[in-house]
């Protein structure tokens, strides 16, 4: 009998009819027993790079994972397509442990999960030994550098799978990896003969926009409404912040929940688990939510603080949209943001090698903030990657920013500072250039300075925005374990000395944000049989205490409702139906399609 090539395999069992991107070379590298480094984007397709090659190679393939969310998600997925899947983690009691490590020793699994913790005890690589392995699977890769943003030390020690297992190819992947990042993966997971398959970071069906906070409740909540019934992530920077922003979104009539590592966790645990399984939800979270969050339809990520990096924020943008649907990515950011990262970072108790690393990405992500060129090019020139510009979707590019000499402007701001005693913040500055007669002015004598009264040219806003930029710029730093109170930087002496001009970014006058438009059937019926379809979907699910979305994708629910198969052949054409759905659900489907007429 011929064996099954990886593209029957992934007509059959996933049902799609051929590989996207570099996923096809991926899989016939792993297949022939190579090892690799794989950089793909959220949404890109990365489980289908092991996932296909743990089914055509013998022995059962180890999937390590950090994250019990993704485990229990992929594990759900894979089983409705008949795969003999499983997951090994905390949420398995004894009994249930037991055997799925007794399916492992026996060859009873196809593909098996497990975190980083316990595979690396005595008893789990003793049943490993006894296993016939296909592969090994090194998830979230980029948790290995300890200069990343998600550093997990056991994933130091996973060098051993290479060192007992050298003929078992070994595939790490990642979706968030600058270079020096990327380097330090290969030297640690001992990967250096491994070929390396670099995907564009590009997502190009997020929409990028970042705002000047004013009033960000009210920015949020205008935000949120302008899109009734989809699904989304807020996050906010303190637990406390995001309780009483969940509370503001229910008071307004928004389906919100809360997430936070302070919570009870089964109450963490029901919010996340609606959140996958209802429409409509939005979660207000820290950034202890999302990692391996499967969910295809959630429609934008909100951010109400600022992130600590490119890299975070990348990663968490990437929530959104991971079906390839439209999707935007919102953020309002404001001085104040740039003082509590900074302070966070200064007053943590890292070396001071690593505490000016994290300095450099905060001031990658601020540039970007104020980048007047396209959002994506800012983006993925982090990332090494080149791109044109223009995207046609992101803020700059459809409502391109205009500048301003702002030589003058800064001067006087600069100037200020240093009058001043470089001790005081933004607030306390404004008033002094404004010519404000406040008590505290009155009280320190700055009524006196030569700066007081020589900025009325710009009102309060505008001064804000200079000082904020000034700060990107590098002109000001933040005093450490201040309240924002402000200090020239080296590169502010040849401005003040007249030796360079400026231009800033003019603040754009509220508008409306565009939103994101969703193709529209031509056919109206079509809308019709889609809507039923989810319908049905929804009650397969609930039948069986799963996510929507693992029965069959929006995606393939669109492709059923236009192409209106007749047949159980015809609907094994569609994309995204393999032979197990099919199987299972096919005759439900085809009986609501033809009732459809």
């Amino acid at each position: 009998m011929t064996p099954e090539s990886p593209r029957q395999l992934l007509r059959r069992v996933f049902g799609y009819d051929d590989f996207r991107g570099p996923q096809r070379e991926i899989v016939e590298h792993v297949v022939a027993g190579g090892d690799a480094l794989v950089l793909m984007p959220t949404g890109g397709g990365k489980s289908l790079c092991y996932q296909v090659p743990a089914l055509l190679r013998p022995g059962c393939g180890i999937v390590v994972s950090p994250l019990i969310a993704l485990m229990q998600d992929q594990v759900a997925a894979l089983t409705q397509l008949g795969v003999r899947a499983a997951f090994l983690n905390s949420a398995l009691d004894a009994g249930s442990a037991l055997e799925v490590e007794r399916q492992l020793v026996e060859g009873e699994l196809d593909l098996l999960y497990v975190a980083p913790e316990r595979l690396l005890t005595a008893r789990f690589l003793g049943l490993l030994e006894r296993a016939s392995l296909a592969l090994f699977a090194i998830d979230e890769a980029h948790c290995v550098s300890q200069w990343g943003h998600d550093f997990r030390r056991e994933y130091r020690q996973l060098t051993v799978l290479h060192e007992r297992w050298p003929q078992v190819p070994r595939i790490a992947l990642t979706a968030t990896a600058d270079a020096p990042t990327r380097a330090e993966i290969v030297e640690r997971l001992n990967l250096v003969d491994a070929r390396q398959f670099v995907s564009s970071f590009d997502r190009p069906n997020i929409r990028y926009r970042v705002e000047e906070k004013r009033d960000p409740r009210k920015q949020l909540l205008e935000f949120v409404r302008a899109r009734p019934g989809q699904s989304g992530i807020v996050y906010a920077l303190s637990r406390r912040k995001v309780d009483e922003t969940a509370e503001f979104l229910r008071g307004e009539g928004v389906h919100a929940l809360a997430y936070h590592a302070g919570m009870d966790p089964g109450d963490r645990a029901r919010h996340q688990t609606r959140f996958l399984r209802e429409d409509a939800v939005v979660m207000v979270a820290t950034i202890a939510f999302g990692m391996g969050i499967d969910k295809p339809d959630v429609r934008f990520v909100a951010h109400l603080d600022l992130p600590k990096s490119m890299e975070g924020y990348y990663q968490e943008t990437g929530r959104a949209g991971r079906d390839g649907d439209p999707a935007e990515a919102w953020l309002a950011y404001g001085l104040g943001d740039v003082v509590a990262v900074r302070q966070m970072i200064d007053g943590s108790e890292a070396a001071e090698e690593r505490k000016r690393l994290e300095r450099r990405k905060l001031d990658a992500l601020l540039g970007y903030c104020e980048s007047v060129r396209c959002r994506r090019q800012s983006l993925l020139a982090y990332f090494g990657e080149a791109h044109a510009g223009n995207c046609g979707n992101c803020d700059n590019c459809l409502e391109p920013p205009q500048t301003w000499d702002a030589t003058q402007a800064a001067r006087k701001a600069l100037s200020c500072v240093y009058r001043t005693g470089q001790r005081f913040g933004v607030a306390h500055l404004t008033d002094v250039l404004l010519g404000r007669e406040s008590e505290r002015v009155i009280e320190l004598g700055h009524a006196r300075l030569p700066t007081f009264g020589i900025g009325k040219e710009l009102d309060e806003r505008q001064w804000k925005s200079v000082f904020r930029q000034l700060v990107a710029g590098g002109y000001l730093d933040v005093e450490a374990g201040s309240y924002g109170s402000l200090r020239l930087a080296e590169a502010a002496r040849p401005l003040l000395r007249g030796e360079t001009t400026l231009l800033l970014r003019r603040e754009r006058a509220k508008t409306k944000a565009p939103k994101t438009r969703f193709a529209v059937s031509a056919h109206p019926a079509d809308d019709s049989l889609y809507e039923r379809l989810r319908e049905l979907r929804g009650r397969l699910a609930r039948e069986q205490n799963l996510p929507a979305y693992v029965i069959f994708h929006d995606a393939t629910l669109r492709a059923i409702a236009s192409a209106r198969p007749q047949t159980l052949a015809a609907l094994g054409e569609v994309q995204g139906v393999g032979a197990r759905k099919l199987e299972r659900y096919g005759q439900a489907v085809l009986e609501l399609v033809q009732a459809a007429g």
